[in-house]
């Protein structure tokens, strides 16, 4: 016995600290986990205790990701759902750690991350056991959206409805009851078909009491920077309950509701852009600040997206372009 507990002190003496999850330079909260990247097995150890994966994508100097640390990621009702239902493991959007997907794939983080159709920073995957993605969050959800999406997951509710029809009746606190207008927008009857050769077309849904799109008007739509790169589109905004008639891009009569349905929009303020065949060609499921709104609008209306499929790499060159001419780089104001 007493050669055990020698060898068991010896273990622990030589044994290194538990590390904290991070991704580059930037330590991630102690809800997440450290393994080995092998999510097959994370899974099926997760699922031993009840629990489920919960993948995390996120790079260095995201203002999104910090704003999503900072607010859900320190509330304590937050912090005790995910270690009681989940397993949070962090993904950097550009790193190179080899992953091993449920196909038994292994792939580094970067092309991972290309695989799964990551476009955003922070974009979170609710996983089942078996692998299967049963809710996607892209971008910033406020805390209270935010833990409405974990415990869809919690709950097991993917077998009663769809995660946007569940996210629909989470309801907007402390906003405006009734829907901003803007000069811009399309008016009725809204018939969006596309003519070859014409403008694309942006499409915002929107719901009352939704704080984030309260601030989209009063900050996003009036910088001269987005009015600039918006003057390229037809923008149509619905609300996502209306029942307003409408022809879709590709010339089918529906209405706003059955549209969003549809489309699988679960997030107020959503953004669809479609090319001038109708074509959806992009999308913006999350709360941006003004430069990556404009930033969105300068992406599709350029016809960037052609040559770079990924979002985050467009960031990259312009950010890189605005600190070259000297010129100062505002991502959150």
């Amino acid at each position: 016995m007493r050669r055990v507990l020698a060898i068991l002190a010896l273990l622990i003496a030589v044994s290194p600290a538990p590390t904290l999850a991070q991704i580059g330079d930037e330590i991630l909260p102690p809800a997440f986990t450290e393994t080995f990247l092998d999510l097959p097995d994370d899974a099926a150890q997760a699922a031993k205790s009840g629990k489920r994966l919960l993948l995390y994508f996120g790079q260095q100097g995201c203002p999104y990701c910090k704003e999503l640390m900072q607010t859900s990621f320190t509330q304590k009702a937050i912090t005790d759902k995910l270690a009681k239902h989940f397993v949070a493991i962090g993904f950097d959007l550009f790193g190179d750690r080899e992953v091993t997907w449920f196909d038994g794939k292994l792939r580094r983080e970067k092309e991972f991350a290309k695989f799964l159709k990551v476009q955003f920073t922070p974009t979170l995957l609710l996983l089942d056991e078996k692998g299967n993605t049963i809710a996607r969050i892209n971008g910033y959800y406020p805390p209270h959206r935010f833990s409405a999406a974990l415990d869809y997951s919690a709950q097991r509710l993917e077998g009663k409805l769809g995660f946007a029809e569940y996210m629909k009746s989470v309801p907007q606190t402390g906003a405006s009851a009734t829907l901003n207008e803007q000069a811009f927008f399309m008016k009725p009857p809204h018939d969006l078909r596309r003519k070859a050769g014409g403008k694309p077309l942006a499409v915002l849904f929107e719901s009352r009491r939704c704080a984030p799109c309260d601030e989209l008007h009063r900050e996003g739509f009036t910088r001269e920077a987005t009015r600039a790169a918006m003057s390229r589109f037809d923008i149509a905004r619905f609300a996502l309950s209306a029942r307003d008639p409408l022809t879709t891009p590709d010339g089918r009569a529906t209405t706003a509701e059955a549209w969003g349905r549809e489309l699988k929009v679960g997030y107020t303020p959503s953004v669809l852009f479609f090319d001038d065949t109708g074509k959806e060609v992009f999308r913006l499921e999350a709360y941006l600040r003004p430069f990556h709104f404009a930033s969105s609008f300068e992406y599709v209306g350029s016809g960037a997206y052609r040559k770079e499929p990924e979002f985050q790499r467009f960031l990259q060159h312009k950010a890189d372009g605005i600190k070259e001419r000297g010129e100062k780089l505002e991502l959150w104001k």
